[in-house]
This record gives structure tokens, sequence and C-alpha cells, in this order.
């Protein structure tokens, strides 16, 4: 028998938005228009692989609220650079803007996203929570067509606390007027998603678009947008 419920909270990048191709598509951009090779890199996939490690790492700090989130912006390229014999701290800076800017202009979705946003919309109220920076989501929300099928958006500024923090959780369930019995979690996060919603008592569904192997109690799990049809 299926659980009724009444609000979704979904998560954002990397569950119906593709971070991954929007920011890989933004880097490769910008290391032609900041002619990064010429500069010694040999490379962008030099540069890339460089830049995933510091990056997961400064998120993981970011989370953590050991550091904000103009450092982690501009660190993750001037700190890329400079592992990569580049010491310029104006070419950093000007990269961490054009990230921003370029990759919030990608309209990259998930396969199925607008088909199960469209299935969920009449049901249910819809909302987002998210650890992005505001003025990214709302720019992604907007220009992929996904705004209008949520009621409210989350994010981590607003709460000031960041998955997998409860706090979050609660301050979204208050914002929305939804009781954590009512409600549902969708995200491709098995600790920053997942085990979040658990800690306040609201049932997860994981989207696994990876098929990762895991041993984690959550309430449901696709590996697949359009599955999600079959089970609310």
């Amino acid at each position: 028998m299926k659980k009724s419920y009444k609000h979704i909270f979904f998560d954002l990048d990397h569950t119906l938005w593709d971070f991954e191709r929007s920011a890989e598509e933004t880097k490769r951009e910008m290391f032609v228009t900041f002619k990064l090779e010429q500069r010694g890199i040999k490379s962008y996939e030099a540069f890339r692989e460089v830049y995933v490690e510091i990056n997961r790492t400064l998120w993981e700090m970011y989370r953590d609220d050991t550091i904000e989130k103009d450092e982690l912006n501009f660190r993750r390229f001037y700190d890329t650079l400079f592992m990569l014999g580049v010491d310029d701290r104006k070419l950093g800076s000007n990269m961490a803007w054009q990230f921003i800017e370029g990759i919030s202009s990608k309209t990259y979705l998930f396969p199925h996203t607008i088909e199960i946003l469209e299935y969920l919309f009449p049901k249910y109220k819809l909302h987002v929570i998210t650890n992005g920076f505001e003025e990214v989501q709302f720019r992604k929300l907007e220009g992929s067509g996904m705004g209008r099928y949520f009621t409210s958006v989350i994010t981590s500024e607003e709460a000031e606390a960041k998955k997998p923090d409860p706090e979050i959780f609660k301050y979204a369930l208050q914002k929305s007027g939804a009781k954590a019995s009512d409600s549902l979690m969708i995200g491709d996060d098995l600790t920053v998603d997942m085990a979040g919603a658990r800690q306040v008592g609201i049932d997860q569904l994981y989207v696994n678009h990876e098929n990762k192997k895991h041993n984690e109690p959550v309430t449901m799990e696709v590996f697949s947008l359009d599955k999600i049809i079959g089970l609310l």
C-alpha cells in the first residue's frame, strides 16, 4: 500500500539538474577563453584532474562551515591554477565569476525531469532544498523551465544551515507548512539528502543515477526519474 504524501522536497543539483554536464562544459569553455594552455597548463584534462580534488575538498569545508561560499568559489580556481604553476589571483577571481555566470546559464536536466514534475505537480506540493549558491539556483530553475513547478525553494543560505544538518530540513518543513510524516525527500546523495531527511523523520526516495552499491536504509530507491511514477 502506497503511503499518502502531501509535500515532496527535491534536491536540485545531481538529482534534477545535470550539474556535472553543465560544470564540465563551462570549465572547458573557460579553459579556452582564459587561454590557460598559453599559461603553461598543458591540457584541459590536466586542469580538470587537479580542480576536481580541490573542489571536492573545498565543498566539504563549506558544508562544515569552515569557509564561506565566496572563498570556495575563488579558491577552487586560484588553488588549481597555483598547483599547476600559475600564481595569479586576478585570473582566479575572473574565472570564479565566469564560472558562476556560465554554469547558471546551462539548462541540462536529467532524462524525464520535466515528465516527472508534470506528473507530480497536480498531486503534491513540490519544494526544493539545496546547498547550492542562492543566486545561481534560482537562475537554474527559471532558465530550465523548472521554476513554475515549485511552491518554495529553500536554500542553505536562507536557512543558515546546510544539508545534512537537521536544521535545514526543520526550516523547510516550517516554511512550507508541512509535517515530516506527510513529506518525502527526493535526492541523489545518501548522506546529504537521505540521511539528513531521515534524522527529522522524513521518508526518503534515493535517485541512484549511477547504480551505486550501498547499504543505506532508504525508504525507496529508483535508478531513473521516470520510475518515480510507479511509486507515487
